[in-house]
């Protein structure tokens, strides 16, 4: 089914007082009550203003149909959790033309007739408030060590007028060693507030990495192009290698090529299935700047007598 913009039917913003909405369904009911009004569709736009009424009239029925139509846009296909209406028993109701007045997507929201009742209490609605999600960003030493985060949180809230308001709250998040970018942090209560005595929904935090300046990840797997000289690929070389965790010795196999990747098993991030650590080796050539350097250059000519592009017949 459509997701239905309530505000847009009345024509008001959606930070407009109780008094701004009331005001706007009064002139839109004049408008378009079908014992008055000329307009073709005015029967089916007075079910549409009254639908929308019926909601943003009452503050908690208001911020319940806020905390699921912030996930939807207009002309979007709605589909509202399986669990949003667990636990509730809907009574009363409308009936004859009233009841026709309800659109299916009213009645996901609120349950048939749109009053809904929490087992055991007698009056109000309630609902399970909405999960968060945001994003974190952290260090890739975080991921090996772990860290703890302060982040602020800002969250709608509809104040005794109506209007909503932007809180902000201070959050202390715990960074636990292992996590990798896409791993999500699930903070149970510290998502938006439920409707009524609802339950708070939960927060999830997704992980990303910083850009690092001598790093890059792949899933769990961290790289590092350490530059070798002609001589260290060709002869072989034991090097000093940084690591995330500390320097490491490395031997440098000879005859290693531009490329050439030397693993270091589970020395990525250590997740509960830990990565691995690659070296990529990448040959970097000493610029022939001096009379000594061009010298050792036309020796190495001489003495390799070697042709790369052998092979291309040229």
């Amino acid at each position: 089914m459509q997701y239905k913009d309530y505000y847009n039917t009345l024509g008001v913003e959606r930070g407009a007082s109780q008094d701004d909405i009331k005001k706007a369904y009064r002139r839109l009911a004049r408008k378009y009550h079908p014992d008055v009004s000329k307009e073709a569709d005015a029967e089916e736009r007075f079910k549409e203003v009254g639908e929308a009424y019926e909601v943003l009239k009452d503050p908690e029925k208001r911020a319940a149909y806020d905390q699921l139509g912030n996930q939807w846009q207009t002309g979007e296909q709605f589909r509202p959790p399986p669990d949003w209406n667990t636990g509730y028993e809907y009574t009363g109701g409308f009936s004859g033309a009233d009841a026709a007045a309800h659109s299916d997507f009213f009645e996901s929201l609120f349950g048939v007739g749109g009053r809904a009742r929490a087992r055991g209490a007698d009056t109000g609605f309630h609902a399970h408030g909405q999960d968060s999600h945001a994003k974190i960003l952290i260090d890739l030493e975080d991921a090996y060590q772990g860290a703890a985060r302060s982040l602020t949180l800002r969250h709608p809230q509809l104040d005794s007028t109506g209007h909503v308001a932007f809180h902000k709250r201070q959050l202390n998040v715990n960074i636990p060693k292992g996590v990798y970018a896409g791993q999500h942090i699930r903070l149970k209560g510290q998502g938006e507030a439920g409707a009524g005595s609802g339950q708070a929904g939960d927060l999830y935090l997704e992980i990303e990495f910083n850009p690092h300046s001598i790093y890059r990840v792949e899933g769990k797997d961290v790289y590092l192009e350490l530059p070798v000289t002609p001589w260290e690929a060709a002869l072989g070389e034991q090097v000093t290698v940084p690591t995330p965790e500390g320097r490491v010795n490395m031997k440098i196999p000879p005859g290693s090529t531009q490329g050439k990747q030397m693993r270091l098993k589970d020395k990525g991030i250590p997740a509960k299935v830990a990565g691995d650590f690659y070296v990529v080796l990448q040959i970097v050539v000493p610029p022939a700047d001096t009379d000594k350097a061009r010298e050792a250059y036309e020796n190495l000519k001489q003495a390799a007598d070697f042709n790369p592009r052998q092979h291309l017949e040229v």
